[in-house]
């Protein structure tokens, strides 16, 4: 679901088996996509979703939170995500319930897509209005994984910057926030001519660089076409670019004691 930013996306080839992750998903349909832009990813961040990312599975560590998502939404505490995540969102984002993409894509079951959780937000979450179905990704990354998955890793690099032969990033946008963080946001099209099925459609993509060197990343899909569609995409991604980033700088999808700034 690769570099830092492609966190959301694993390799599917493991699909229909246990341990299976919603990240490979997005990988198998961003494989192109990696591969052209393998300059810029340090290593492949066996995410995520990868993910995320390419946003992916975490290793489990402290405060590290583990659950199965099957395609309802699941109680995760005292309040489902779906429920927590929708209190951030501006009203009329549509119904959003959070799903498993291996559920609902690689026809997975819910213990095979087991999916390993840093941030109390992270997952895959499907967004419901005028018809369509998009989905909205979450992944956060621990600094310590960032280091472990991806030693030669640049947190202050441009993701905005072409390099080699990669193709540009369409409304690529770097911020260097006061505090030190460094948000990047870019419109994909998703159109790689490579014929993956699913074929997703165009997405706002967003990667959080915090000070300690923890990453956050996001996609903001318009849904998907072909095998296992959940309905016709949406016009426009879930989120605008403005809705995007903030939700990206919004503090509850950092896990607690984790670094807001």
């Amino acid at each position: 679901m690769n570099e830092v930013r492609e966190l959301l996306g694993r390799a599917a080839e493991g699909a229909g088996h246990p341990g299976l992750t919603t990240e490979a998903v997005y990988a198998r349909a961003g494989r192109v996509r990696r591969r052209r832009r393998a300059a810029v990813s340090g290593a492949a961040l066996a995410v995520v979703a990868a993910g995320a990312v390419a946003l992916p599975g975490f290793a489990a560590g402290p405060g590290t939170e583990q659950t199965s998502v099957a395609a309802p939404a699941e109680k995760s505490g005292k309040e489902d995500r779906a429920g927590r995540l929708t209190a951030l969102l501006p009203s009329g984002v549509g119904t959003v319930e959070q799903v498993s993409l291996a559920v609902l894509i690689k026809n997975a079951t819910p213990e095979q897509a087991n999916e390993t959780y840093a941030g109390p937000l992270d997952g895959q979450y499907s967004v419901r209005r005028d018809g369509g179905v998009g989905f909205l990704t979450l992944s956060y990354m621990p600094r310590a994984q960032v280091a472990r998955k991806s030693p030669g890793f640049d947190p202050t690099a441009d993701l905005c910057a072409v390099r080699g032969k990669e193709p540009p990033r369409a409304d690529c946008v770097r911020e260097e926030l006061p505090d030190g963080r460094i948000l990047t946001i870019w419109h994909d099209s998703m159109d790689y001519g490579d014929g993956g099925i699913p074929q997703w459609g165009p997405e706002f993509t967003a990667r959080l660089v915090l000070k300690d060197g923890s990453l956050l990343a996001a996609r903001s899909s318009t849904g998907y076409e072909r095998e296992r569609s959940q309905g016709p995409l949406l016009e426009n991604p879930p989120l605008d670019r403005g809705q995007l980033r903030d939700l990206m700088l919004s503090p509850e999808l950092l896990p607690a004691g984790g670094t807001a700034k």
